[in-house]
């Protein structure tokens, strides 16, 4: 018998200061026709009184799948997810980063016996990352990394809007330094902050581009500051490398801390010979589409960008070699196509409409339930009440972790042998 209710299991330690990330989170609680129960299991196990709801479905949010691509995690964390094998309900799984440690994660799915995977992974790298889930009966579809949000869209509109027309910015750009562990194509992130950074002054573009972590911008001032550029530049997010089970990563952090002025090549050379380009994952960001709301004019790397953008159309392409970037840079300089690009970005990708959270979960509860979903029951049940508390307790408990808990701990731990450190931190971890 239906409940007409979805339980919706995250993992967050830390308050949420990206807007894309709490968007993401919360797109079932608002667009579902399912009444949402919301558990983070970062912080508390489901509560006995759940754990005997007739759900509909069960959503294993990315949160949950990206704690297990970050050893070590404490057993108790996966205790917690134990109490799905006795759920009769359909059970989705939302992952990215797929490209690391995908071991682990496949084989949870396997063993909880997930029904449906969506997922930014192109189909042709399925067989490979997810070789641990039998396909036969998990079914996988493709999904974006992020949507568009009708809310956060007006947010961004009013601070355009109050931005102006002036844009004093002629090239803006925010990436963080791409480990090596990515390949070459997570690399492009941070040669193409340098290209411009450097290439753009000689052209009269005035650049504001960093990949330091202090000039990270988030919420209102991310937004103001797309709305002060004519451009923007970019490459789709993904990776080159198969990192399967976190062996990669783990050499290459190791090298680097011992000889931290290594060249991407050393590492390539002691760490991953031969590897790069084994694995081609590409998607499209949540910032190419904040690009369109904004009407910041995009200068991607050439791409698919999951059928969303097009070449020429919704974007000036440069070349993966960079072989034409005095031409795109020279194109910049004249500034004749913009308007017309960001208008048909701003029509095709947001007006539309047909990237929003609203139809991802549409398209999700399609899948799931063909023309059947279950609506949400009328009535308020003591169950609703118990989750809707929970939810509430668990972030003013993340809070002050946050806040006082982690700073105290941080101090401690640097007053204490490290020995005791050690210990205390192993068990923790139980």
């Amino acid at each position: 018998m239906s409940s007409g209710r979805a339980l919706i299991l995250y993992a967050f330690g830390e308050p949420l200061r990206r807007a894309t990330n709490r968007d993401h989170l919360f797109a079932f609680a608002r667009h579902s026709r399912l009444r949402c129960h919301y558990v983070n299991i970062a912080v508390r196990p489901i509560p006995r009184r759940l754990r005997s709801v007739d759900y509909d479905l069960v959503v294993l949010h990315t949160s949950v799948l990206a704690a297990l691509r970050w050893p070590p995690r404490p057993p108790r964390f996966m205790r917690r997810l134990e109490p799905l094998h006795a759920m009769s309900a359909v059970k989705i799984a939302l992952p990215q980063d797929d490209f690391l440690r995908s071991q682990p994660v496949g084989e949870l799915l396997e063993r909880l016996r997930v029904d449906h995977v969506f997922t930014p992974v192109p189909a042709s790298e399925w067989p490979r990352i997810y070789r641990a889930v039998d396909r036969s009966r998990t079914q996988f579809h493709p999904a974006l990394t992020g949507y568009l949000e009708d809310e956060e869209v007006a947010r961004m509109e009013r601070i355009t809007a109050q931005e102006g027309e002036r844009r004093p910015i002629d090239v803006g750009y925010r990436a963080w330094h791409a480990p090596p562990w990515l390949g070459r194509h997570g690399a492009l992130k941070t040669r193409i902050a340098e290209v411009f950074a450097q290439e753009g002054p000689r052209h009269g573009l005035t650049v504001d581009i960093s990949t330091r972590d202090g000039d990270t911008k988030f919420g209102d001032e991310w937004t103001r500051f797309m709305a002060q550029c004519k451009y923007t530049i970019g490459v789709e997010g993904g990776a080159s490398i198969d990192d399967y089970d976190g062996s990669v990563r783990a050499a290459t952090d190791a090298y680097l801390a011992a000889h931290p002025d290594a060249t991407f090549d050393e590492v390539e050379a002691a760490c991953f010979p031969g590897r790069d380009g084994e694995l081609r994952l590409r998607a499209l960001s949540p910032r190419h589409l904040e690009a369109c709301v904004t009407r910041t004019c995009q200068v991607l790397i050439e791409g698919h960008y999951d059928g969303v953008l097009t070449a020429g159309t919704h974007y000036l392409p440069l070349k993966a070699d960079l072989s034409n970037l005095d031409e795109v840079l020279e194109e910049m300089a004249r500034d004749e196509r913009r308007a017309e690009i960001t208008e048909n970005a701003y029509r095709d990708v947001v007006a539309s409409r047909a990237w929003t959270y609203a139809a991802f979960v549409a398209q999700v509860e399609r899948t799931v339930f063909g023309d059947a979903v279950p609506a949400a029951p009328p009535e308020t049940s003591a169950e609703d009440r118990v989750a809707e508390l929970g939810e509430r307790l668990s972030w003013r408990w993340v809070a002050v972790r946050s806040r006082v808990l982690m700073p105290l701990w941080l101090k401690l731990l640097g007053l204490i042998p490290r020995s005791v450190a050690e210990r205390l931190k192993r068990m923790l971890l139980r």
